[in-house]
């Protein structure tokens, strides 16, 4: 069903995440994850803080649907864009870490929703008018990920030896995935999607973007061996059942909204 509020978008969200908590699906992880994005944002519209508070609530829902559909629609047995197929078949499997499923949903919904989303809100040259409260968007977004990247690895017993190890930018590395290239190609796909007029034309565009999306998710989930080495035995100490770990991610991220 689609939202028509950012309220309504949060209690789908919550749906999500409560059935995934029920049934075992890491599913959850990212529904957890997006709930407290889309919380925040609804935060930052009632206090003023975008230049169009009330453009960007739209903005937010179109966003917030985009993931709704591709979930309903992988869970219906029905066709979603691959990128969202690859993070939710990524959910079947052991060995990806909560980092990684999270990871895999924000490559999808940052690198080929945002900016369709973006484009869909303010087509043509009205695209240009948005450009700030984009920014200050992705701003919400990388600092909800930053703080839950502490957390995770916060959680790992052998966090407190990779920093003796002095692993540079170990935590980048294994995930493989920057928020603000994410950020900056997302925006030029808002820039190009924009004056497309006809269904034709970005069908086109949104097929030849999800692949690009596609094979880079591919990158950072299977990478090379002593990436993948490292992440198999961190893997091994995420404790907890999938159940356990989706309601502590959710009651963590919705502790740090209050």
């Amino acid at each position: 069903m689609t939202a028509i509020t950012i309220s309504e978008v949060i209690a789908q969200l919550n749906e999500i995440v409560t059935r995934s908590a029920d049934v075992s699906e890491r599913a959850g992880y990212f529904a957890a994850l997006y709930k407290r994005v889309t919380i925040a944002v609804a935060d930052k519209t009632k206090q003023g803080y975008f230049d169009d508070n009330t453009r960007m609530e739209k903005l937010d829902i179109v966003f917030a649907n985009r993931y709704l559909e591709a979930y309903q629609n992988y869970r219906g047995g029905k066709s979603c864009s691959h990128c969202w197929q690859l993070a939710f078949d990524t959910t079947k499997l052991w060995k990806p870490m909560i980092l990684h499923h999270l990871l895999a949903g924000m490559n999808a919904h940052i690198s080929l929703d945002l900016g369709v989303a973006a484009a869909t809100v303010s087509p043509g040259a009205g695209i240009n008018d948005v450009q700030n409260d984009f920014y200050k968007i992705n701003e919400v977004l990388k600092e909800l990920v930053e703080e839950l990247k502490t957390d995770l690895f916060d959680r790992w017993p052998l966090s407190k030896l990779l920093v003796k190890l002095n692993i540079g930018k170990f935590e980048n590395e294994l995930a493989g995935f920057s928020m603000n290239i994410a950020r900056d190609a997302a925006w030029q796909q808002a820039i190009d999607y924009a004056p497309l007029n006809t269904a034709v034309l970005r069908d086109a565009f949104i097929y030849e973007r999800d692949e690009t999306v596609t094979a880079f998710g591919k990158k950072f989930l299977y990478p090379g061996r002593w990436i993948t080495f490292v992440t198999s035995v961190l893997r091994v100490f995420e404790f907890g059942t999938i159940s356990s770990k989706i309601k502590k991610l959710d009651r963590e991220l919705v502790t740090a909204t209050v």
